[in-house]
């Protein structure tokens, strides 16, 4: 998310355990909204949004419940984080509200998430307010760097005919995220909550290839992957379903980022945001649910001033000046075996027809036809080209000069434009300095802490300053307005790292 995220000086990296800063208290987040509109708001799995001082973690955030933890990632059955780089003991992660919550002991992740999903769900109480339900999956990021891979072995079986040990446990993982889809769906319907909700299912970045956190995930035929610059690590799954959709079954060229939800789904909703609440995203609800003309965006994915390294997008046109990882993830990683096609392929149709979730939907229009033409419509492809991208004017050299992309006709970023057209290059390398001399300064804070380490808070992470924030230090808080609501259902279901190919 790094339009907004660079505007509040969350640039730079991820929050780090036992680094002492988090997202600037004077933010007013969706579950506030929501909230002060009546919402019951909670959230299941990850925050990663800062803990080291209490008023920085989710439930004083906008979130009446919280049941998840607060890292980045934990063990699956654990539920443990284990800074191994770092003299720490590792420590439970993982909280009912604001109490650590050991019983999950030994529970796979993704199941006991939903678990609690279903006990909201059937809990709730829709006559009396509606319900905003974000679930922040673990899966499919790794665990602890010790043992990052981990699924049911039910699940891993399910996919023998997948060579590499790695990428067949990935696929059990992505296999019980999609039972979680099908849980979820069915407690909605069984509570007669789905005539009158939105659900959202997306994920945060591309699958990471190699490297850090790999997953053996793949964005192929898209170049890079999670953490580059690159197609691949910027694009991902998404999918939004409701009845109040006017039109469905279809599939949008509307880019979307995550700072679009917000005011998306507050205008699906019918909630009047402050007006002092300045957002970076855009209000998309109509081109989604008319299927209209998608409005084209400006979009800064990267902008590191101490680096030099920016990534830039205006319309279909995509400006790139320096990489990440020196370079590590700029080739197209993840090319699978043609020899280990999944035996089932063959029924796939058959096999979304007899879905859990088709069949909760019972949606009798949707036929054959339909669902393959779907699934070619959101199938990317290299466009075929006779020219050779290897050739000196094409080559793109991120870390020497910027590189400059035409992302609709060339969505693989395989020629890069810049030499055939500097005037444009330079026209978009001034609105990246624009960019630039509009941020604040970075809020993170790269030293470590040591009073964070679990062995002086009985094993537990969790905050520990005590302090309270100075006022101008974490930012005031917006005066609530006056929020009108048409009372909709919204339920998130986000996962990290995942890239599915149709």
């Amino acid at each position: 998310m790094y339009v907004r995220l660079r505007l509040l000086g969350m640039q730079h990296s991820v929050i780090i355990n036992d680094q002492p800063w988090g997202l600037p208290l004077g933010e007013r987040l969706l579950p506030e909204i929501l909230r002060d509109a009546g919402y019951a708001t909670n959230l299941i799995g990850k925050w990663h949004l800062g803990f080291w001082r209490k008023e920085l973690t989710p439930t004083m955030r906008g979130f009446d419940h919280h049941f998840g933890y607060y890292s980045g990632y934990i063990d699956y059955y654990n539920h443990t984080m284990h800074m191994l780089d770092r003299n720490y003991s590792a420590g439970l992660d993982f909280r009912r509200d604001l109490s650590p919550w050991p019983e999950a002991d030994g529970l796979y992740a993704t199941d006991i998430f939903t678990q609690e999903a279903e006990r909201v769900i059937y809990q709730h109480d829709a006559a009396v307010k509606p319900l905003f339900l974000l679930m922040s999956h673990l899966a499919v990021h790794t665990g602890n760097e010790n043992n990052p891979m981990q699924a049911p072995e039910e699940e891993v079986e399910k996919f023998s005919h997948i060579s590499d040990a790695k990428r067949r446990t990935y696929a059990g993982m992505v296999s019980r995220l999609d039972d979680s889809v099908g849980r979820v769906m069915r407690a909605l319907s069984n509570k007669g909550m789905l005539n009158n909700s939105i659900v959202l299912l997306y994920s945060d970045n591309g699958a990471p290839t190699v490297g850090i956190h790999s997953n053996a995930g793949s964005n192929y035929p898209f170049r890079g992957q999670k953490e580059s610059p690159w197609e691949g690590g910027l694009r991902s799954a998404g999918l939004i379903w409701s009845p109040l959709l006017q039109q469905q079954s279809y599939v949008s060229n509307q880019v979307v980022h995550a700072i679009d939800w917000l005011p998306t789904l507050a205008s699906a909703a019918g909630i009047t945001l402050p007006p002092k609440l300045q957002l970076d995203g855009v209000d998309l609800w109509r081109v989604l649910s008319e299927n209209d003309t998608p409005q084209p965006r400006r979009l800064i994915h990267v902008l590191d001033e101490s680096v030099g390294y920016s990534a830039y997008t205006r319309g279909v046109l995509k400006y790139v000046n320096g990489t990440s990882f020196n370079g590590l993830y700029d080739d197209w990683l993840g090319e699978l075996p043609a020899s280990e096609e999944d035996p089932t392929t063959q029924y796939y149709v058959q096999q979304v027809l007899s879905s859990e979730v088709h069949h909760i939907l019972g949606n009798e229009a949707l036929n054959i036809e339909q669902v393959e033409s779907l699934r070619a419509q959101a199938t990317h492809r290299c466009p075929d080209n006779t020219e050779d991208y290897t050739q000196d004017v094409y080559r793109c050299e991120p870390l020497r000069e910027p590189c400059f992309f035409d992302i609709e006709k060339d969505p693989c970023e395989r020629y890069n434009l810049a030499k055939l057209y500097p005037l444009q290059v330079q026209l978009l390398a001034q609105e990246v300095e624009q960019f630039r001399q509009g941020a604040v300064e970075s809020a993170q804070r790269s030293f470590s802490d040591p009073r964070c380490d679990p062995a002086l808070h009985g094993g537990v992470w969790q905050w520990w300053d005590e302090t309270s924030a100075a006022d101008g230090q974490w930012g005031v808080r917006l005066s609530s307005a006056l929020l009108t609501t048409t009372a909709f259902n919204v339920v998130a279901i986000a996962w990290r790292g995942l890239q599915v190919e149709f």
